[in-house]
């Protein structure tokens, strides 16, 4: 009878063990990004066109806030996007139409910020890629444009390539501190390699470097 039971025991261990190995790689993504799914692919494509990496911008809020529009940092960054309080301000004053008076907490507000700030970097970064121009975004969205343009300059001085951001630009850094060094280029990574699969899998689109 023991035996019986050791082996019913094993067998529902490597069962379990199949069923957690079975689960989609999307059950990563919070439950509650799913209602704001439809108004991210309406501003993404109204900003990218229809070919937007929707993709990739929801992987970029899955990091920034985890789909909570309610977030807040111990920085003061806000809502799904984390809005810093002046670069909402700059935002709205740069592109009144679509952002006018400043709602971090309003999940549409924040993710137009976000994609509309994309966009605006991305009409200044240059790169060999899709995928490492998005590299290169995010990095600036994450620490500023000025930090990618110097560590950029630092990477062509030092006989790298200023238009690639993987193993190239991203291994230098002309002086920004260790930590935030360290977080500026984890964002990147985590964004694009970790999380951008995971909205590609459940069919939110497509994504720079799909």
């Amino acid at each position: 009878m023991r035996r019986i039971l050791l082996y019913i025991g094993a067998a529902s261990l490597a069962t379990l063990v199949g069923m957690a190995a079975c689960v989609p790689a999307h059950a990563e993504i919070p439950v509650q990004a799913e209602r704001y799914r439809r108004d991210l692919t309406r501003i993404a494509q109204a900003e990218w066109g229809l070919d937007a990496p929707v993709a990739t911008f929801a992987a970029q809020i899955h990091q920034e806030s985890r789909w909570r529009f309610d977030a807040k940092s111990p920085v003061g960054a806000q809502g799904l996007g984390q809005v810093m309080p002046t670069t909402a301000t700059w935002l709205a004053e740069l592109f009144p139409k679509a952002l006018g008076k400043v709602e971090p907490y309003n999940p549409v507000w924040s993710m137009q910020a976000l994609v509309s700030y994309d966009r605006w970097l991305a009409t200044r970064i240059q790169a060999r890629s899709p995928c490492e121009q998005g590299a290169l975004i995010l990095s600036a969205y994450n620490g500023g444009l000025g930090w990618v343009i110097r560590d950029r300059k630092l990477a062509s001085a030092k006989g790298a390539d200023p238009l690639t951001w993987f193993n190239s630009v991203e291994r230098h850094n002309a002086g920004r501190s260790a930590s935030n060094f360290k977080e500026n280029r984890q964002y990147p990574q985590l964004i694009l390699r970790r999380w951008e699969p995971l909205y590609i899998a459940a069919d939110w689109g497509q994504g720079v470097c799909q």
